[in-house]
């Protein structure tokens, strides 16, 4: 009886290394992130803030202020779309630096028709070049906002709107709800309007203080994952001292012909390809993306070279190729996570910022373009990239090319995180010693053996 329970004791053990095991080689093969949270920006949002300015004998004139306080997440071309739903049976009266997309049916009204009458308005923002008696202060950007970091001059936008048929005093007025913000496509999640203390406004001459009859705030935050299900960026490597090339993981972000369409592509060398990417279309005719045929299908692949080694310093150099033939950057920004970033002697032609998201850790750095050099990323072909070089000052206690140390840990290219290696694929150093092979076929190779050490050893 007791050879028994010290047999069953045994199995049951066993058992739980190998359910141990088996959980193991899952996850390192298997399990991904959605990146519903951002941990190189956890206070990063859109907020946005209505300040009722006056009452009307109807309603209320309102001053809307869009505020982007991510660090390097934007809002690109073709812009920003709003939308929300009305309390009661609003109308709107008039706008001033945007416009609502449809009027809706404003049919009971006689004499002066109402801007919009729908129960649940989009907005827009007006395109550049608009009249200036359409205008407002921070308006008419094409609804393009840049990130906090980047310049916080154009990190904000507004719009003034009188809103009637709504309530004329504090007690009366209904907030609006159902949120929504796109950016220019989904990914966006707004929470609901929380009426805060009004908003206080300072003369010009700083001698006197107004405020607003009512405001109220609401938060949207982003999640990569809800904007698009397939990574939009990957990264390749090399260095000096290796030389493999680790390009971009195969299907990083798509899969040529397969059966979900993501894996439409254009091959370089098609013939008559200008025709391809830019067909005779009708006026407005917005074209799908099309990327160049590639083993990534990925728009953007950042590559990052181990340039060179000095006694005191070693050279980075970062290469962003754009892939997609109908699609180009404007303000592009990438963010890089390595552990010497805490140390650059000198960056050439990016700029760059230190960025912090705890206290005491400073391995995380933006980079964008010069304005008017390389701020604009072209569509794919000969000048669809941008490159620079950076130069390390060596910390002699960390430093070192071995284990792919001189490698990012992490790239994000317009605030998505873009799909890295397998570590097991890094470049490594010739006659460096043990190099870890940990990888899928290698977990193929163990489960026999863990199941052939259970059976036997039971």
């Amino acid at each position: 009886m007791e050879s028994f329970i010290s047999r069953s004791t045994s199995i049951v053990s066993k058992m739980s290394f190998l359910a141990v095991g088996i959980v193991f080689l899952i996850s390192s093969s298997s399990f991904t992130s959605t990146e519903a949270y951002d941990a190189l920006d956890p206070e990063g949002n859109i907020t946005m803030k209505w300040d009722v300015m006056s009452w009307t004998p109807d309603g209320y004139v309102a001053v809307v202020t869009m505020f982007n306080f991510q660090k390097y997440r934007h809002i690109p071309s073709p812009g920003w779309t709003l939308g929300w739903k009305w309390a009661k049976k609003e109308v709107i009266w008039s706008m001033v630096g945007a416009q609502t997309t449809e009027q809706g049916d404003c049919s009971k009204y006689k004499g002066n028709l109402p801007h919009c009458c729908k129960k649940d308005p989009t907005v827009v923002d007006l395109l550049p070049g608009t009249p200036y008696n359409q205008q407002i202060a921070n308006c008419c950007k094409g609804g393009v906002l840049n990130s906090w970091v980047q310049d916080p001059g154009t990190a904000a936008s507004s719009f003034q709107i009188s809103v009637g048929a709504a309530g004329t005093t504090n007690k009366t007025v209904r907030v609006p709800r159902n949120f929504t913000l796109m950016g220019p496509g989904p990914g966006y999640t707004c929470g609901p309007a929380k009426i805060v203390r009004p908003t206080q406004f300072v003369t010009p001459d700083t001698r006197r203080t107004t405020q607003a009859m009512m405001t109220w705030n609401i938060t949207c935050t982003y999640s990569q994952f809800l904007a698009q299900r397939t990574p939009t960026c990957c990264v390749s490597l090399s260095s000096f001292y290796n030389e493999t090339i680790v390009g971009c993981p195969t299907c990083a972000c798509g899969c040529q012909n397969n059966k979900t369409g993501s894996g439409a592509c254009l091959d370089p060398d098609t013939p008559h390809l200008a025709s391809v990417i830019s067909p005779p279309t009708k006026k407005g005719t917005i074209l799908p993306p099309l990327v160049q045929c590639t083993r990534h299908l990925c728009p953007i692949r950042v590559h990052w070279h181990v340039k060179q080694n000095y006694k005191e310093y070693w050279r980075v150099k970062i290469t962003i190729t754009n892939f997609n033939y109908r699609l180009n950057y404007s303000q592009w920004n990438m963010v890089a996570q390595h552990p010497n970033l805490d140390n650059i002697t000198q960056i050439f032609s990016f700029n760059y910022k230190s960025l912090s998201p705890y206290a005491g850790l400073n391995d995380t750095a933006m980079l964008w373009g010069m304005k008017f050099y390389n701020d604009f990323l072209s569509e794919a072909g000969p000048l669809g990239n941008v490159q620079s070089e950076i130069l390390f000052r060596k910390d002699q206690s960390t430093f070192t090319f071995e284990k792919g140390w001189a490698f990012p840990r992490r790239i994000y290219f317009n605030g998505d995180n873009c799909v890295m290696p397998p570590p097991d694929a890094y470049p490594f150093l010739p006659n460096g010693g043990f190099r870890t092979e940990f990888s899928v076929f290698f977990s193929a190779v163990l489960l026999p053996v863990l199941l052939v050490f259970f059976f036997f050893s039971a």
